[in-house]
């Protein structure tokens, strides 16, 4: 299949270097070999492959090469100077494409800034979005099930995304986070992993977990945002400008892969709002350069709101995530009658919409299709 990112990443690379980052086994090689296609010339190198290292260090690839591909640089030292000079003292007819697993932007603090020089792109899992627009029928429940990676959501039966995810899950946390950082303590941040797949949706005290697991709050703080860094879960914090009394800055941790969470349904469905909402943020940042954030409302009263899409500090709309109940919540229709901020509920299992004082009730597939990034990026 055809990711709708495409014709955006093809667009860029006319204007700068393009770095496209995100989840492992979330496509980003199978659609930089697609974006490949486009060019007379391409080569693909990943510093992951002792060959390709050697061609890499030495700059060797022929002057030919139209559109060069490298992939997980970042693990190579000094990356950001390293492409700051291929960047600039590239043949004016070649582009570069730099793809990884790891969040590319998190490393302004290493070598030389490459501001400027580059766009970023962000591939997320497949959404109910993506499916509609590149035409792939889809359920709610094949993607509580099996998750929106490519390759368990694409498979023939649920034993072989079973298998996948077994396998991914053991690369993530003895491969990638191990080359990520070195972590003395492996069986500690396994742990941490275990216990955030049973905390999905709850504000998470960084204390709690330390307590948990023996090590400091500080420690422990730095395992989850190493497994933030590598894409394997996000943080969705509290708002609070303009909300009085909005104090609890408790994150609450979601999955990229939304078969990695241990709950029920109802549990797994907010988690897949929540990639898809995020997927949605990211499409506003990357493609159309809008100050976008996905937040949550709380406050000290236990007033709570799931979602809020927040545009230029501004809450620009509150999701409450419903697996059955189409009853308005009493926290929803508390912030929008104080606060008169535009409000919906979102149920996955809705026999009719209905429309409550100014508070939408929406079908939950119905909802997740209208996150389309292609309409965010329908302006590069």
């Amino acid at each position: 299949m055809e990711r709708e990112q495409k014709r955006a990443i093809v667009q860029d690379l006319q204007k700068k270097m393009v770095l496209l980052a995100g989840p492992r086994q979330a496509g980003k090689t199978t659609l930089a070999k697609t974006i490949m296609q486009e060019f007379a010339s391409s080569t693909y190198l990943t510093y992951d492959r002792l060959e390709d290292r050697k061609i890499i260090l030495k700059e060797s690839w022929l002057p030919s090469t139209e559109l060069l591909v490298l992939d997980e640089i970042h693990k190579m030292p000094k990356w950001k100077n390293y492409l700051k000079g291929v960047y600039d003292t590239k043949l004016s007819h070649q582009k570069i494409l730099v793809t990884g697993s790891a969040r590319l932007e998190v490393f302004n603090r290493v070598g030389d800034s490459l501001a400027g020089r580059y766009f970023l792109h962000r591939l997320m899992p497949l959404s109910p979005a993506e499916c509609n627009q590149v035409g792939i029928s889809c359920t709610i429940d094949q993607f509580l099930e099996r998750g929106g990676f490519p390759e368990p959501f694409l498979a023939q039966d649920i034993i072989d995304a079973d298998r996948w995810r077994l396998q991914y899950i053991d690369s993530l946390l003895r491969v990638d986070v191990l080359d990520f950082e070195n972590i003395h303590n492996l069986n500690a941040i396994r742990l941490i992993f275990e216990l955030l797949r049973r905390k999905v949706g709850s504000p998470i005290s960084y204390t709690s977990i330390a307590e948990d697991v023996a090590l400091s709050p500080n420690t422990v703080k730095k395992y989850i945002q190493i497994l933030e860094a590598l894409y394997i879960v996000f943080r969705v914090t509290p708002f609070s400008k303009n909300i009085a009394r909005s104090l609890l800055k408790e994150p609450k941790i979601y999955f990229f892969d939304v078969g990695l969470v241990k709950g029920n349904n109802g549990v797994r469905f907010e988690n897949l709002v929540a990639v898809c909402l995020l997927k949605y943020v990211f499409a506003k940042i990357d493609y159309r350069a809008e100050d976008y954030a996905l937040k949550y409302l709380h406050t000290k009263e236990r007033q709570e709101v799931d979602f809020a899409l927040v545009r230029d500090d501004c809450v620009e709309k509150m999701i409450e995530v419903k697996l059955a109940d189409p009853t308005i919540g009493h926290s929803l229709r508390y912030f929008h009658e104080k606060y008169r901020l535009p409000a919906i509920q979102v149920v996955k299992e809705l026999k009719r919409e209905t429309r409550d004082e100014g508070i939408d009730v929406i079908q939950g597939l119905k909802f997740l299709k209208s996150l389309n990034v292609v309409e965010a990026a329908s302006t590069v």
